[in-house]
C-alpha cells in the first residue's frame, strides 16, 4: 500500500553549458508514493518558488511515455531504477522513506546542458535529417497490399521504430555512443522494401553525422539495450554495421 514518505533530492544545478554546475540537496516531506517522479519534481519546484529559490529546469511533454522528452539520470540509471519505462512513468513507490535521490542530466558531448536538468538533444534531429527518412512521390493512397512485407520483417521494423529518441542509450554508454538510436532508425527502413532504394546513402550519412556531432562508437557492453525504455535490441546495431559495410563495399 502506498504511503507518504520524506526524501532528500540531490539535484544538478547549472545555469548554462558554459558555467560550472553543482549539486544542491533539497528536503521534501509527505510525498505520496503514488505520485509520479515528475509530479514529485513539480512539488519540489512549488516549494522552491515559495522559498524564493529558482525552480529546477527539466524537460517534459506528453507525460505518457511516448515522446522521451523526460530524460533524467536518476540514481545512476537513465529514466530511473525501473525497466522499460520513461521517467514520466516512474512512480515514487520505487523509493523509500528517508531516501536521497540523485537527479542529473544526460552527460554527453552530444547533449550540451541548456540549464539544470535540461539538455540540447537537437543532435538526434540532425542525425535523423541526415538520412532517417524515405523519399516518395506523394499522391493517392496506395493499396495496403501493393507491397507485400514478410510478417517477421514487419515486426522487427516496428520494434525498431519504437525508439523514441530519448537518448538513454547515450547516457548509459561509457563511450557516449548513439549507435542504438542510429541503428534503430536505419533498421526501421532497412527491413522494408520502401527503404531499400536509399539504404546505402542512409547508413553512411547517418553514421557520418553521428561522428561529426561527437558521439562515441559501440563496444558491445549492452548497457544501451538494458537501459532503453522501449527495449530496442542491439541486434539493430549488427544490422547497421552490415548496412554500412555493404554500402562502403559498393562504392
Amino acid at each position: 500500500m502506498d504511503k507518504d514518505i520524506d526524501i532528500k533530492v540531490k539535484v544538478w544545478r547549472q545555469r548554462s553549458a558554459t558555467e560550472k554546475g553543482r549539486f544542491e540537496t533539497y528536503e521534501l516531506k509527505g510525498v505520496s508514493q503514488s505520485a509520479s517522479f515528475l509530479e514529485m519534481l513539480d512539488i519540489l519546484n512549488n516549494q522552491l518558488v515559495h522559498e524564493g529559490v529558482e525552480p529546477v529546469v527539466y524537460d517534459h511533454d506528453c507525460r505518457e511515455g511516448i515522446c522521451g522528452t523526460c530524460s533524467l539520470y536518476i540514481n545512476g540509471h537513465p529514466h530511473g531504477p525501473d525497466t522499460q519505462i520513461t521517467t514520466c512513468q516512474l512512480h515514487m513507490r520505487h523509493f523509500n522513506d528517508g531516501d536521497t535521490i540523485t537527479v542529473e542530466p544526460w552527460r554527453s558531448a552530444g547533449f550540451p546542458v541548456i540549464r539544470d536538468l535540461m539538455v540540447d538533444r537537437s543532435s538526434f534531429d540532425k542525425i535523423q535529417q541526415a538520412g532517417g527518412f524515405v523519399s516518395v512521390n506523394t499522391g493517392g493512397t496506395p493499396d495496403a497490399n501493393s507491397i507485400p512485407v514478410p510478417k517477421h520483417k514487419a515486426e522487427l521494423s516496428m520494434d525498431a521504430a519504437a525508439c523514441v529518441g530519448c537518448g538513454a542509450c547515450v547516457a548509459a554508454c561509457k563511450n557516449g555512443s548513439a549507435m542504438l538510436f542510429v541503428s534503430a532508425k536505419v533498421s526501421q527502413y532497412a527491413l522494408l522494401p520502401q527503404g531499400r532504394p536509399e539504404a546505402k546513402k542512409r547508413a553512411k550519412a547517418m553514421l557520418a553525422k553521428m561522428d561529426e556531432l561527437g558521439f562515441g562508437n559501440c563496444t558491445n557492453t549492452r548497457a544501451c539495450e538494458l537501459e532503453c525504455p522501449k527495449g530496442v535490441s542491439i541486434s539493430n546495431i549488427a544490422r547497421l554495421n552490415r548496412e554500412f559495410i555493404g554500402a562502403k563495399c559498393s562504392d
